[in-house]
């Protein structure tokens, strides 16, 4: 009998505040959520409204918050480690692409950072060390050593800022098919409305100061099978409650 389909943890988080010292205010405030297992949830909003805060409060970074965030019951701190996928690689330069995998958990056989690397699309550069790659290939590398140790729950952190369209494209079809072939469960923080449209299940809209989930749109259209003119159409609709111009997804 073949072994169950792995899933992603359900998310239950109730923050009732998020404070920081140098703010006159809240940064968060009363935000009630919770996120489905195995679901692909984007944190859409403008800069500095505290999205990437609130990934590292689920990832269990940050736990000076007044609320709980529980991860399949557990609280997160407590809760297995997450994978975690960052605005910039974070690769360690003296390591090559192949020992940047392997470096997350030391356990992990060649043969399996070398399948994964190929599964992003890097096979022949696993020798490569990362001032030897583009910035496109190492936020490959990122997503493959993230992947390598087969998350239940992965966060990523504007992981295509600064790329351009083309290549964020492409790292969406390379994300999309390792999230289908592993199924965690997945929150992905963005101030593009297209990738929420593209990559996401669910689109939760923060805003304003302190920050309050100002929409929350369910997509009844499952990602991959939306055409060019729904992922647009979902785009423009989420522009639209954080007040930006319609855009092309």
């Amino acid at each position: 009998m073949a072994a169950a389909a792995m899933t992603g943890p359900r998310l239950d988080i109730a923050v009732e505040g998020k404070r920081f010292d140098f703010l006159p205010e809240p940064l968060l405030e009363r935000l009630d959520l919770v996120v489905e297992s195995s679901s692909v949830v984007a944190l859409v909003g403008p800069s500095g409204v505290g999205k990437s805060t609130l990934l590292r409060m689920v990832g269990g970074i940050d736990t000076l918050f007044s609320g709980t965030v529980l991860v399949d019951g557990v609280p997160a701190a407590s809760a297995q480690p997450a994978g975690f996928v960052f605005q910039d690689a974070r690769l360690l330069p003296w390591l090559t692409a192949l020992d940047n995998i392997r470096a997350v958990r030391p356990e992990t056989t060649e043969a399996a950072a070398l399948e994964m690397l190929g599964r992003v699309g890097l096979s022949g550069f696993e020798h490569y060390f990362p001032h030897e790659l583009s910035g496109g290939m190492q936020r490959r590398v990122a997503l493959a050593r993230a992947f390598s140790v087969n998350p239940r729950l992965l966060l990523l952190d504007e992981p295509f800022v600064s790329l351009d369209r083309t290549l964020v494209r492409e790292m969406e079809e390379v994300l999309s098919a390792l999230v289908e072939a592993s199924r965690p469960t997945v929150l992905l923080v963005t101030h593009l409305p297209e990738d929420a449209a593209m990559l996401a299940d669910r689109a939760i809209v923060l805003a304003g100061r302190p920050a309050r989930i100002a929409a929350d749109y369910r997509f009844d259209i499952p990602r991959g099978q939306r055409s060019r003119e729904q992922r647009e159409a979902i785009a423009n609709q989420i522009a639209a409650s954080i007040g930006m111009r319609e855009t092309t997804a």
